[in-house]
């Protein structure tokens, strides 16, 4: 059981989509970058990250004597996010009322609430006090607090996932950009791949990887049925740790129009992503690009833990 040392808050939360004592919750604002920590507590994809499909969350842990109060509330966010995310309460159903959810933590209300207070800021549940709060299931949120892969974020949701690989180039020498995120010498050679990625059977992202050779050859092998590529180079030893992010606007191209169903220009969101193993060595570059309205990421980040970088945003590109 949790020990809840405090009945008061930290501080306040912000307003509109963003809920924290000392850091903030909400969708990730366009141009920035975050880093996963592969050290913090997390599910699925070789235990990466934080987890595995990205808001999945993570299993709630019990909390020492030690810890800060203000902690108490993201543990217990996390753990009826991580329920309702797998299907616990279902779509449309209730969750226990606060009373009945601050003796099952042995936590106060007010940290019940301000638990709530994060599951609405990202969509999960209904705003209105008073009342057992509603699960709705209308955001579609990946969570950069845990680092899941595209298939097991999509089975979380309740979605089915599917992939359709476009191309696969094998053996070609990598280009300047791709040796330097993937920290390859000047006559590298890498493994290209490009997916149109399906949630219940609509194009919902285009996903272009690079793979070192060695990664890249593991990848070549694998059943071209094979829905998730994470899962199958987990099972040869290959362990995605750590992670970071860049998220921003791109104009599509003509690929992206005939793979997505979109139109030559429309805006796109992007997500490039340099993904490492335990040992820090890059074994994917991947830039993905999703539908408007399909996606929509979170960051939670702290004055403690800076792991949100702002940078001046690009205008949108092909």
């Amino acid at each position: 059981m949790w020990r809840d040392r405090t009945s008061r808050s930290d501080g306040r939360g912000g307003s509109g989509s963003w809920s924290s004592p000392r850091g903030r919750r909400g969708s990730l604002p366009v141009g920035c970058t975050t880093c996963v920590d592969g050290g913090s507590p997390r599910l699925g994809r070789a235990r990466i990250g934080a987890g595995d499909g990205r808001t999945a969350y993570g299993r709630a842990a019990v909390v020492d004597g030690g810890a800060r109060p203000g902690a108490l509330y993201r543990k217990v966010a996390a753990d009826l996010g991580r329920e309702i995310t797998e299907g616990a309460y279902g779509s449309g159903g209730r969750l226990p009322a606060e009373g009945e959810l601050a003796e099952r933590y042995g936590v106060s209300r007010g940290t019940v609430r301000q638990a709530l207070s994060v599951l609405r800021a990202d969509g999960l549940i209904t705003s209105r006090r008073g009342t057992r709060r509603v699960v709705l299931r209308t955001s579609q949120v990946q969570s950069f607090g845990e680092l899941l892969s595209f298939t097991r974020w999509a089975r979380s949701i309740g979605e089915e996932p599917g992939s359709r690989i476009v191309r696969v180039e094998n053996e070609e020498r990598a280009t300047a950009a791709e040796r330097e995120q993937l920290r390859l010498a000047e006559d590298a050679r890498v493994c290209r791949m490009v997916r149109v990625r399906s949630l219940s059977g609509r194009p919902v992202m285009v996903e272009r990887t690079v793979y070192p050779e060695a990664v890249g050859a593991l990848v070549a092998g694998l059943d071209e049925g094979a829905v998730s590529h994470t899962v199958r180079l987990e099972e040869q030893g290959v362990l995605f740790a750590d992670a970071q992010h860049t998220v921003d606007l791109v104009r599509a191209d003509e690929e992206d129009a005939e793979l997505l169903g979109c139109r030559p220009g429309d805006p796109l969101l992007r997500e490039r992503r340099r993904s490492t193993d335990p040992a820090g060595a890059p074994i994917e570059w991947s830039e993905d690009r999703y539908l408007p309205g399909t996606v929509a990421f979170t960051v939670h980040s702290s004055a403690a833990a800076g792991t949100l970088a702002r940078r001046p945003g690009m205008p949108p590109s092909g």
